[in-house]
């Protein structure tokens, strides 16, 4: 007679060990959980109400800027391509040569016909002396020159400027030009001095753009349309109130021109 049949369902047999214990194969082991991940990390209320100030500030200051864009172009015409201007006293050499006698620094007064010094010629023994008159009335506001050193004819040597007629030129865009007339009041900003308050008046306005005029800038090219080219119309403004400030040619200025 058969006994009992000692098979595991699984098909593998029992093995049993001296001491008749049973051992049975081992279990696969338990797959590993799926790591959960972190929840994401919220913002902090500190850092929302920080980028909620951040937000409204630039809107506020963008309001701002187009508030003050909005008043300024509906009472002003400026623009801030203009410099201190005069009428210069060109002073350059009559001839080829060395620069002897040259008595002009930055700052000195010249006057019409007045012998800043000399040139002594080259060639012929090099004994011909050619005297360096200043051709007008002004205060030197460049030197160029240094005695000793040889200069062509024509050659700049120092330029003047009479500062009893110092005045600014300003360049105004073609399209705002119709709103600039002789006599209107100037507000100004000198570069130098900006919280000297200076005023002036509208005195001329040029009837042919800037880049018509060779001591002007040239005009400026329209990225948006390469073919099409702004144009600046010079309008001279005398100085009507400088508080005690003595403006520098060459210096410059931001105008704001009051409309009618």
């Amino acid at each position: 007679m058969e006994g009992p049949d000692t098979t595991p369902r699984n098909g593998h047999r029992h093995d049993q060990e001296s001491d008749g214990a049973v051992l049975t194969a081992p279990r696969p082991a338990a797959p590993s959980p799926t790591p959960t991940p972190p929840p994401r990390e919220r913002w902090r209320r500190s850092t929302r109400i920080g980028l909620a100030v951040i937000a409204t500030v630039s809107l506020l200051e963008g309001a701002a800027f187009g508030g003050t864009y909005y008043f300024d172009t509906s009472k002003y015409v400026s623009t801030d391509n203009a410099q201190v201007d005069g009428d210069k006293v060109d002073i350059n050499a009559p001839a080829t040569g060395t620069l002897t006698e040259w008595t002009v620094t930055d700052g000195s007064t010249v006057h019409t016909n007045q012998v800043l010094g000399r040139i002594k010629g080259i060639g012929a023994g090099g004994q011909a002396q050619h005297p360096i008159k200043s051709p007008g009335n002004g205060t030197v506001a460049v030197n160029n020159a240094v005695n000793g050193e040889d200069v062509n004819a024509g050659t700049e040597l120092a330029t003047a400027f009479n500062f009893n007629d110092i005045y600014v030129t300003a360049r105004v865009a073609e399209t705002d030009i119709k709103d600039v007339h002789v006599g209107q009041p100037v507000d100004i900003t000198i570069d130098a001095s900006p919280k000297t308050p200076v005023t002036g008046i509208v005195e001329e306005i040029q009837n042919s753009s800037a880049g018509s005029f060779s001591f002007f800038p040239g005009p400026d090219t329209d990225p948006s349309n390469p073919q099409k080219v702004d144009q600046y119309i010079p309008v001279k403004i005398e100085f009507t109130n400088t508080d005690g400030l003595t403006p520098i040619p060459g210096t410059n200025v931001t105008v704001h021109i009051h409309k009618p």
